[in-house]
């Protein structure tokens, strides 16, 4: 209740009387005061609440004012007011009142909504996007348990998928059980570690979102992630300390990972498009894999190279294809390339590929090599391309030359092959990372690739697959993302007249989609119907 007390400005004392409830559960109170009059209104809230009211004025003028216990003004809150005044305030703890004074003679009103207790200064956390967690929301607040929801998730497998607003969308839910501080989502569909929220103070952490039908991505649970004072970045590695596969999950990726930590979970909707060559080549014949050491003067590192080559491999057909491919180890280890291009070559999809597999050493050499390096597009061109000529008798066609890789492989793929061009005739870049610039360069050259397409004198002579996942995205709107940047290359490419194809998929920045992405590219740049 409005507590009245007496004003402590003279001329005049006033004792207003006892407010009444209004229609809205709040207080009111009100009277007249000639000009120079000042009354004091005490809102009974108690320190934090949060008060909300209104001044009305009735054919005068008013200030409006906040006090504290010894009339010393605080906050001002209007002059001169007309008609009416809102005002907001979080109560102190200084005896707080309002201080109304008259400027020209009139009537006047304070009206307070009921204060907001600093306890209760909490938005209520939404509804859940799940039908099936809003459900269980509603159990547990019955008095309800979890343990039949995780019997149920743990024979469905995880993540929960439901029916959306529209058939080509569901909602699908991440869980996690059990964890007492955090949980962060590594990789799916968010763009910076998204954070599960927690289902009351039960065990299930949960996120939920709608996404396309034809989803395919692979993701880790990062549960109680460190937190500590670091730098941005420190605290965003941490959750690598944590990042697992989901216990819940009936579909690990790779399944023969040596543990948890070096395992995904995949989630495959019903309509995410085949991957008919990923698993295909266990029956048919099996190329030859050598394994090399190449020694570069340029680079002054010596790495791992596979060779493929195909079953029966002529060295003298002309259609033959050579791919060059980055991040060598983990095209065969996450990813099975000798065995997708047996699969692939013996239907017929392609034609003969002799393959190079090229080893990144380790991510700091990886970091300085890939993105942009002349000295690696160098290597590639007069080191390892003679290394391949001798080894397999086999001298390749530059017009069927594609280089090819994944994130900075994507960019390396088409920095190599603008310095390159007689050599390496096209480009099969995966998420590749085109939002790169050299440092120092000036923010408004930002995409230096497309920068350097876009004021060549003569348009570049390749061919050029590019291909990203919709959830590449920055998340801010504002930062140059990776799908952000692949479509403005591909703009410039088109606008100079460059063969190129873009797809997108409804993917994010990973090895399961890139496994599918590999052959698409493929068979766009040297299948049936390409020259």
């Amino acid at each position: 209740m409005i507590r009245p007390t007496r004003a402590v400005v003279l001329p005049l004392l006033i004792l207003l009387a006892s407010p009444a409830a209004d229609a809205a559960g709040g207080q009111a109170v009100g009277g007249r005061l000639a000009a120079g009059e000042t009354a004091l209104i005490d809102p009974a809230a108690a320190p934090g609440d949060y008060l909300r009211g209104r001044l009305t004025v009735d054919g005068g003028r008013f200030d409006l004012d906040l006090v504290d216990g010894a009339g010393v003004p605080l906050r001002h809150f209007g002059s001169d007011i007309p008609t009416v005044r809102s005002f907001h305030h979080v109560m102190g703890d200084t005896g707080e009142r309002l201080q109304i004074r008259a400027v020209e003679p009139g009537g006047w009103r304070i009206e307070l909504d009921p204060p907001v207790p600093a306890a209760a200064q909490k938005a209520p956390d939404p509804e859940p996007l799940s039908p099936t967690i809003a459900a269980l929301a509603r159990d547990l607040a019955r008095g309800g348990d979890t343990a039949g929801f995780w019997a149920d998730m743990a024979a469905r497998g995880t993540p929960l998928v439901e029916p959306a607003d529209r058939p080509d969308r569901r909602i699908v839910t991440f869980l996690a059980r059990g964890a007492r501080h955090n949980v962060r989502l590594f990789g799916g569909p968010g763009t910076g570690h998204d954070e599960l929220q927690r289902l009351g103070i039960s065990d299930v952490w949960y996120r939920s979102y709608v996404l396309p039908s034809d989803t395919r991505l692979a993701y880790q649970l990062a549960p109680d992630v460190p937190d500590f004072a670091g730098t941005a970045r420190e605290r965003r590695v941490a959750v690598l300390a944590t990042a697992a596969a989901d216990p819940l999950n009936h579909h690990p990726w790779p399944a023969d990972a040596p543990d948890v930590w070096a395992r995904d979970s995949l989630l495959v909707l019903d309509d995410a498009p085949d991957q008919p060559w990923a698993d295909a080549g266990a029956s048919v014949p099996r190329g030859r894999l050598d394994h090399l050491r190449l020694t570069s003067r340029r680079l002054g590192n010596t790495r791992d190279i596979t060779l493929y080559r195909p079953a029966g491999f002529d060295p003298a057909r002309p259609d033959t294809v050579l791919l060059i491919l980055f991040d060598g180890r983990e095209y065969q280890r996450k990813v099975p390339v000798p065995r997708i291009l047996d699969a692939m070559i013996a239907a017929g999809a392609i034609p003969p590929v002799v393959a190079v597999l090229v080893d990144s050493l380790d991510q700091d050499t990886r970091g300085r090599e890939l993105p942009g390096n002349p000295d690696f597009a160098d290597m590639l061109a007069h080191e390892l391309l003679p290394m391949v000529r001798a080894t397999a008798g086999f001298d390749p066609d530059p017009a069927r030359t594609v280089l090819s890789g994944s994130s900075f492989g994507g960019l390396a793929a088409m920095t190599a092959a603008l310095r390159h061009p007689g050599v390496f005739g096209n480009v099969l870049s995966m998420s590749g990372s085109f939002w790169w610039s050299p440092p120092g360069t000036p923010e408004t050259g930002r995409e230096w690739v497309a920068g350097r397409v876009a004021t060549a004198a003569m348009p570049p002579p390749l061919r050029v697959f590019l291909a990203a996942g919709i959830y590449e995205t920055s998340g801010d709107g504002v930062t140059a993302s990776i799908l952000d940047t692949n479509r403005h290359l591909r703009d410039v490419l088109m606008a100079k007249g460059v063969w190129v194809r873009h797809r997108e998929y409804a993917t994010g920045h990973d090895y399961v989609a890139w496994q599918g992405v590999l052959s698409d590219g493929l068979v766009a740049l040297f299948g049936r119907d390409q020259p």
